[in-house]
């Protein structure tokens, strides 16, 4: 079997699971060689960890006949994208926040076609934040990145509109422009989810170098130092990656576990 096909046949899989059951196909007795093989079942959400299974194995083509064409579109783009020497991110939040990234390119707010994804499902000593380039689909950037001292310790579990909350706010974010600041070269946002990141700006949640954002830092004491809600970012790369993603891309900011958000949100919807 050529393998080099397999990711075009599996496309549509954004919306399966695998499941792994004994092969019996051999002659008319029933003898067959006893080997695993992977069928796929419908379920609500293809998980990450599926995905390397699901793509080396082959499968009928009306396998994919009930899945929409977005997702199909969602699984070609993340089978597409080049990690270099990163990780992809999980393919739940890349599903999301290419979700809004269509919707808010499609209505004119995305000039610059960079997608910067945060999970913050993940540890804070995790590089849980994301630069894509979405016309080559090259991963740029994967870093560490902190959440807001009131956030949580670890992981970011709290999430507030509220100015001097000094929490985190999920959802869809535009990059505007740069100013400097106390923490030098610095990003403005502008949330665009009313009620969700909507104060982002007057509450200067802004992306920034800092000395705390230190991946060493993070993994010798056990988290990474916390902002005041600002998405901030080691000192080696900040400057490169604020001047990249800068002028109108899109920063999507993500929580597996908070469904309030991501059944709400009208920009996943």
């Amino acid at each position: 079997m050529n393998f080099k096909l397999l990711p075009i046949m599996m496309v549509g899989l954004l919306s399966f699971k695998p499941m792994v059951i004994n092969d019996h196909n051999g002659d008319n007795n029933g003898n067959g060689n006893g080997k695993k093989v992977t069928v796929v079942t419908k379920s609500s959400t293809l998980k990450s960890k599926d995905l390397a299974a699901v793509t080396k194995t082959n499968l009928k083509s009306n396998a994919t006949s009930n899945l929409s064409a977005f997702d199909k579109m969602v699984l070609s783009e993340y089978l597409d994208l080049d990690e270099k020497n990163f990780a992809k991110p999980e393919l739940e939040s890349f599903k999301a926040a290419f979700k809004g990234y269509n919707k808010l390119k499609e209505e004119g707010k995305i000039k610059n076609e960079i997608l910067t994804i945060i999970d913050f499902t993940k540890s804070s000593t995790e590089r849980r934040m994301w630069v894509i380039d979405m016309k080559t689909h090259d991963i740029l950037y994967q870093t560490v990145v902190s959440h807001g001292r009131n956030s949580g310790k670890e992981f970011a579990n709290d999430f507030s509109n509220a100015r001097e909350s000094y929490k985190s706010s999920l959802g869809f974010y535009t990059t505007a422009e740069t100013y400097m600041g106390k923490h030098g070269l610095s990003l403005r946002l502008d949330g665009l989810e009313a009620g969700i990141n909507s104060n982002a700006r007057e509450r200067d949640i802004v992306i920034h170098a800092a000395d705390y954002a230190n991946e060493n830092l993070g993994k010798n004491q056990g988290y990474l130092g916390r902002s005041l809600g600002c998405p901030a970012l080691p000192n080696a790369v900040a400057h490169k990656i604020i001047n990249l993603i800068k002028d109108e891309s899109c920063l999507f900011i993500y929580h597996a576990d908070k469904q309030d958000y991501l059944t709400k949100s009208e920009l996943l919807k």
